[in-house]
């Protein structure tokens, strides 16, 4: 006789909540921290235009709302991010620049605590934690290569947060300008030329920093077999593992740990 199994229920107490702003649309959701993965469905509404501090905090309390989630909430924002304050603004409105973000999500949450990171800070976190670099140890960074190139640095799993590699200059062109997929794309370059652009930016990143591990994010990652195999830096290179949903794990795991940059 066949028995059919079914998923266990979540503890309560390893359960976070995150919430991902982007440019076009801001996505939250309830996670697992044992596992890393989502209970039941990401709620998505598009990103408020123009996308005042205001309006993206209403956005982020109707999702919080409409899960029923009542706990510490974690919120990624598009923005360098110390003492829970935005210091930039990329894809969001430019108000965002000197808002005490934490403290604004925090009030319209009915004053629950609240962490406040960047981006791809809280998608390294997850990826460390949860993805493609659960089981490496030393230095792991995570570059996500789209428009331009985000970055998140790890050591054994304490985040050092807000670097931002993608403007750091190679040989007189910000890392970005070089080898973000934008720049393949514009440029109408195969696969092997922009790796050889990849590459050059991953060797000058190790020359620094001696990795142990870079973990290759966005869009372009879905598509890895055609360009990572061609990479001739030195440290191992492997593909993000958990796609769109990284941001919203990583804002839950901080949320729930305490993560403060």
């Amino acid at each position: 006789m066949t028995q059919t199994m079914h998923p266990a229920t979540p503890d309560p107490d390893l359960l976070g909540f995150g919430v991902d702003v982007g440019g076009s649309g801001i996505k939250g959701g309830v996670v697992d921290l044992s596992t890393g993965r989502l209970v039941g469905e990401r709620i998505k509404i598009l990103t408020p235009q123009p996308s005042t501090p205001q309006a993206v905090a209403d956005t982020v309390a109707r999702i919080v709302d409409e899960a029923q989630w009542t706990g510490p909430v974690g919120v990624t924002l598009p923005s360098v991010v110390t003492g829970g304050v935005a210091r930039t603004a990329a894809n969001i409105d430019p108000a965002w620049i000197g808002t005490d973000a934490r403290t604004l999500f925090s009030s319209v949450l009915g004053d629950r605590p609240v962490s406040v990171l960047n981006d791809a800070d809280a998608a390294g976190l997850a990826e460390d934690r949860f993805g493609a670099a659960k089981d490496a140890s030393g230095v792991v960074i995570l570059l996500t290569f789209g428009t331009g190139i985000g970055s998140a640095v790890l050591h054994n799993g304490d985040l050092l947060p807000n670097t931002e590699f993608g403007h750091m200059e190679i040989d007189g062109m910000e890392a970005e300008h070089r080898a973000a997929s934008s720049v393949k794309e514009n440029n109408e370059w195969t696969y092997k030329r922009w790796a050889k652009e990849v590459s050059l930016v991953l060797s000058r990143f190790e020359a620094l920093l001696w990795p142990d591990l870079f973990i290759a994010g966005g869009g372009i990652s879905r598509k890895h077999e055609k360009w990572i195999p061609l990479l001739t830096n030195r440290t191992p290179v492997v593909p993000a593992a958990l796609r769109n949903a990284a941001g919203i794990i990583g804002a839950a795991y901080a949320a729930k740990t305490g993560v403060l940059p």
